[in-house]
């Protein structure tokens, strides 16, 4: 590809990390940098909902992990596809899914997305490529290795991008997935989300490799990569390598991208199982703060930046307005979309 060279010897230290890089312009840097913030404000508000007790149930927040849903969806086509898990907001507001909405549905109100009946666990919004958020863990990667077999046999170019967490790599849906993929050499991205713990137990304790995605690439002929998943720049180089490379026919690709969630799995998750240095250390790299560093070094005008924090801002806090006083849902609309038809008249 012009402008796309990839190291996999890596510079970092970690053998086989991916430090290849891209060119992209300033206005490119500014709409990650926006993207990053975007989810930092959302996730933020969320988490103020649920204190709230607006949110009801649970909600698993991306704080922390932004920068491989904005990296991933600046790379990708208005028409690819992403599946994700339970953890979704981040990766359904980075492919452009309405502010207002995302949050109405989170308080499961009858203006949300879905209508208040997916609440934060299931968002989906498929008019924007977010092929829904999946609470079974590992249960989206066949279904993203049959959406990326029915684009190539439709020929539509499309990409499907499948995001799943560390402890997803001992499901066997994993192993299912990538083996048909590879074989088939469909166009999908596989992106594990490593932060390094699978609920409330290290990811290290249970699995026989130190990388739990990467070291198993080889086993289905696959590339070993891992990128920095708090480097919102790697991330998109990475991303726009292997996403354009699986739609010129190239077959899928498994990367394994090394992050941390600032707070506990969920909500109802305190988080006090990590060691206080460890959280700390990960904290220090925060990938919001130290993009925005980045992009001050480098000579962007803190004024623009500035413009955009407001900006965020402000779209926040009307998508909170909107959602607060949104309608509960109808009753009528129960057994709304429950078959494929879209209702339930042929069963009465």
């Amino acid at each position: 590809m012009p402008g796309v060279n990839v190291d996999r010897e890596g510079t970092t230290g970690d053998p086989g990390r991916w430090a290849g890089a891209v060119e992209r312009t300033a206005e490119e840097r500014i709409r990650l940098y926006r993207r990053l913030m975007e989810i930092r404000a959302f996730e933020k508000r969320a988490h103020d909902l649920f204190m709230q007790n607006l949110v009801k149930g649970t909600s698993h927040l991306a704080l922390g992990m932004e920068a491989i849903a904005a990296g991933f969806a600046e790379a990708m086509r208005p028409d690819d596809l992403t599946y994700c898990t339970y953890r979704g907001h981040a990766h359904t507001l980075a492919r452009g899914a309405p502010m207002g909405p995302l949050l109405a549905e989170l308080i499961g109100r009858g203006n949300g997305i879905l209508g208040g009946k997916g609440g934060s666990m299931h968002l989906t919004s498929v008019e924007h490529g977010a092929m829904g958020s999946y609470a079974i863990v590992g249960a989206h990667l066949p279904i993203a290795a049959g959406a990326a077999w029915a684009a190539r046999e439709l020929g539509t170019g499309q990409v499907a991008v499948c995001f799943f967490g560390d402890g997803t790599t001992n499901i066997g849906a994993f192993h299912e997935a990538l083996n048909l993929a590879a074989v088939w050499r469909l166009p999908v991205v596989f992106v594990c989300e490593n932060n390094m713990y699978m609920e409330y137990t290290p990811i290290s304790s249970v699995t026989a490799v130190e990388h739990p995605a990467a070291d198993r690439a080889s086993a289905y002929g696959l590339e070993y990569l891992i990128v920095d998943g708090n480097d919102v720049e790697e991330v998109h180089g990475l991303a726009v390598t292997f996403v354009e490379r699986a739609r010129q026919g190239g077959g899928p690709a498994l990367v394994e991208a090394k992050t941390y969630r600032h707070g506990g799995h969920s909500r109802a998750d305190p988080g006090k199982y990590r060691p206080d240095d460890e959280v700390a250390a990960w904290l220090a790299r925060d990938p919001v703060p130290s993009y925005r560093a980045r992009l001050l070094a480098d000579g962007v005008d803190p004024v623009r930046l500035d413009e955009i924090d407001a900006e965020v801002a402000a779209a926040v806090d009307r998508a909170t307005d909107e959602a607060v006083n949104g309608p509960p849902p109808d009753p009528a609309t129960v057994l709304d979309d429950v078959w494929a038809d879209g209702g339930s008249s042929w069963r009465r």
